[in-house]
């Protein structure tokens, strides 16, 4: 068994059965010639439970083989055009190489005697991203595994610097389309059933900032504590910016931690035309971005920004046989003390890799074309009496429904609308995402993929239409 593991000696097969695997993805990227193939749970899930685990099949061609039965055929592919349902990108070639090099080599990025360059790499890309920011010189950060654990490790940071021991005086203020980390990482803080306070979005789906400064008042009035803030650059639904310099006055005014969740909109950090729409950034205490959204990187790519560095503290714990507190007097840099893991991949050799390739103009010049293609959307959706769409794009996100001319009830709309989505999911021509809006259920492109066409765009609209189509005349049917 000695001859898989990967050293010297092994060398060549390492090469070779890459290189195999490589192959075998480009053959199917090529001749992809749509998003999915429409398998089901029931049609996929024998074909896995029948493989017995405890009988290997003994060399990598034959597992390749296998895997194209049970993965690779049936894999939802984000590259192509016509996949335009959450927040999955299309990736860079930069990027897989690092993911090949990074993989291979299997730093871990929690000590400096288990990386090394990597633990300087990942501090170069915190303060090139930091400086994006506008942070200020005395700003740190860490990369993480998502936009979750950014949001959970900044509030933990907002709870800490609150200075209170009575968790249940401790207040979130949140839109009401925030993520839904905001309210999971306060269960997980220990956070009372009422911490986070949820505050109404305007037409644009941007948080309201007079009802959120009646909030913070009530808040002081109560006896209470405004621990943070939480404004989204990018929410998930509506691509919406809430209005960060507004926000930022009313945090220093109640004294409250000011977060930013820019999992979605940090790529206007890169942009070319539309960095302006997240002014006021600059002024937060902490940052989530993630890169696997917006910069084009292979999952996990994400990082959580601090404006104080001295705040991270509050994540840092000593163990002598990793990080003992002697390492801190000599200098030694170790990323498990920013952390909240301990061992972790070396992600940030992705972006390194995609920025020393193609630069952050590179990255930038592909996000502003998805938000570009998002207003062709938005007209096309406006000019078409088929349909309804919520907002006009701030990102790369449209929110829309299909409204049949001869139907008013809008619990039969519904139902027209949630059938068009499985159908299309069903055939695998496209896949589009749902929601809910004032409680009726509407579908969603998120555009991600700077080769999706304003053409792909109508030929998805088209084909939804004629799915919800064929349901109302089927429950037509059905009644008569």
């Amino acid at each position: 068994m000695r001859s898989h593991l990967l050293n010297d000696t092994t060398a060549e097969q390492y090469r070779r059965s890459v290189t195999e695997g490589v192959e075998r993805v480009a053959a199917k990227l090529a001749a992809t010639d749509r998003p999915f193939t429409g398998v089901t749970v029931d049609a996929l899930a024998p074909r896995i439970e029948q493989i017995d685990l405890d009988k290997p099949l003994g060399d990598s061609s034959a597992a390749l083989d296998e895997l194209e039965e049970v993965y690779l055929r049936d894999a939802i592919y984000f590259h192509h055009p016509r996949y335009l349902a959450h927040l999955n990108c299309p990736v860079v070639i930069p990027a897989v190489l690092g993911e090949a090099v990074l993989s291979a080599v299997n730093s871990s990025l929690d000590t400096w005697d288990q990386s090394a360059g990597g633990t300087l790499i990942e501090r170069k890309l915190i303060d090139w991203t930091a400086a994006r920011i506008g942070l200020g010189p005395a700003a740190d950060g860490v990369f993480t595994s998502g936009g979750s654990q950014s949001n959970l490790q900044a509030l933990l940071l907002a709870r800490e610097e609150a200075k209170d021991d009575d968790l249940s005086k401790l207040r979130i203020f949140a839109s009401e389309v925030s993520h839904f980390s905001v309210k999971k990482s306060a269960k997980l803080l220990g956070l009372g059933q009422d911490a986070v306070v949820t505050i109404p979005v305007d037409h644009d789906k941007r948080l309201q900032t007079v009802a959120l400064a009646h909030e913070l008042e009530r808040c002081a009035k109560d006896g209470l504590i405004p621990m943070a803030v939480v404004a989204t650059a990018g929410t998930t639904d509506f691509g919406s910016i809430d209005p960060l310099p507004e926000i930022a006055e009313l945090c220093e005014q109640f004294g409250a931690w000011m977060h930013v969740d820019a999992a979605y909109g940090c790529g206007l950090l890169a942009s070319v035309k539309y960095r302006h729409r997240i002014d006021g950034i600059e002024r937060a205490d902490s940052v989530t971005v993630d890169y696997h959204k917006s910069f084009f990187q292979p999952v996990s790519s994400s990082a959580v920004l601090v404006k104080d560095a001295a705040t991270l503290r509050h994540a840092t714990y000593h163990a002598e046989y990793l990080n003992p507190r002697r390492m801190v007097q000599e200098r030694i840099p170790n990323q498990v003390d920013k952390s909240l893991q301990t061992t972790r991949r070396f992600d940030a050799l992705k972006l390194w890799m995609t920025l020393r390739v193609m630069g952050a103009d590179g990255i930038g010049q592909l996000f502003d074309e998805v938000c570009d293609l998002a207003v062709e959307g938005w007209k096309l959706l406006a000019a078409d009496p088929r349909f309804d769409v919520v907002v006009a794009p701030s990102l790369s996100t449209l929110v829309f429904r299909y409204i049949p001319s001869a139907v008013t009830d809008p619990a039969e709309i519904d139902r027209a609308n949630l059938y068009a989505r499985k159908a299309l999911f069903a055939s695998g021509d496209a896949v589009v995402a749902g929601t809910k809006v004032g409680g009726r259920h509407y579908l969603k492109f998120t555009l991600l993929n700077p080769e999706t066409t304003t053409a792909d765009m109508a030929a998805v609209l088209d084909l939804i239409a004629g799915h919800a189509e064929q349901y109302l005349g089927e429950s037509l049917d059905r009644a008569c």
